[in-house]
């Protein structure tokens, strides 16, 4: 034991007990109104890859709050699920206007307003949450058009965490496997009709499928002052399915 004096540790955060949005404006698509009823939510319907609306519901935030602290752009699609040889062009970029436009238009406007100060918010700052994948790191985790734009999901966060520093505005992407989802119900049903679910999954060390939950409590971290450190990352949530190559056991011939 030694009697030498450390500095105290500095403190960014509140105590992790606490709300992790408390007194934040949040731009999230994800399902809120049932959940906390006590929360003021205002819904809007909107493309995420029109810019003109991405743009005006940020707008409306900063009109109604004089702040803007988190935007989560969750919003994605498949896209075509077929070999590439058969994806038409139309197809490719309808993919990519979804997956990667989405996100790009919303840190184009988020960072913007997060660096805003007012009386309620003192200091700027705040985090940009991008959808991406586990097949934005890896191959074989989806098809062409999907993986693409995923991965390009992954460049523009790492990319504009450095162009956005000093603001004080955070990029992260967030990488699920294989989440049950309405984006995946068709194939989760098809396998329950099949008595196959317990296969589904089995490829990631946890073995199993994940849950939107799951996927949601990362993004709330990241969205959070906890995570006031992480900055530029592409963060799995796979089951560690991308720690590792695609093998099973008894399989290797």
């Amino acid at each position: 034991m030694t009697s030498k004096k450390y500095p105290r540790i500095h403190q960014v955060a509140p105590a992790s007990t606490e709300p992790r949005a408390n007194g934040k404006v949040v731009i999230i698509t994800e399902d809120l109104e049932s959940r906390f009823p006590a929360v003021d939510i205002h819904v809007c319907t909107f493309d995420a890859a029109d810019e003109i609306a991405v743009r005006n519901v940020i707008r409306n935030a900063l009109s109604r709050y004089e702040r803007l602290d988190v935007f989560f752009a969750n919003a994605g699609i498949l896209g075509p699920q077929t070999m590439f040889g058969t994806v038409g062009a139309e197809e490719f970029m309808q993919t990519l206007r979804v997956n990667t436009l989405g996100p790009f238009l919303a840190a184009k406007y988020a960072a913007p307003a997060m660096q805003k100060t007012s009386a309620a918010k003192t200091a700027p700052g705040g985090s940009i949450i991008m959808t991406a994948s586990v097949a934005g790191l890896r191959s074989n985790a989806g098809s062409t058009p999907y993986s693409a734009s995923k991965a390009a999901v992954i460049s523009l966060a790492q990319t504009l965490a450095f162009q956005l520093a000093g603001t004080g505005v955070r990029v992260n992407a967030l990488c699920p496997g294989l989440i049950e989802t309405g984006m995946t119900s068709t194939m989760f049903e098809a396998a329950r009709s099949r008595g196959t679910q317990g296969k589904i999954g089995q490829l990631n060390p946890t073995c199993r499928a994940g849950f939107a939950d799951e996927v949601a409590r990362v993004a709330l971290f990241l969205c959070s002052d906890d995570a006031s450190y992480v900055n530029g990352q592409a963060w799995a949530v796979d089951g560690g399915l991308s720690a590792g190559h695609p093998f099973v056991p008894g399989k290797l011939a």
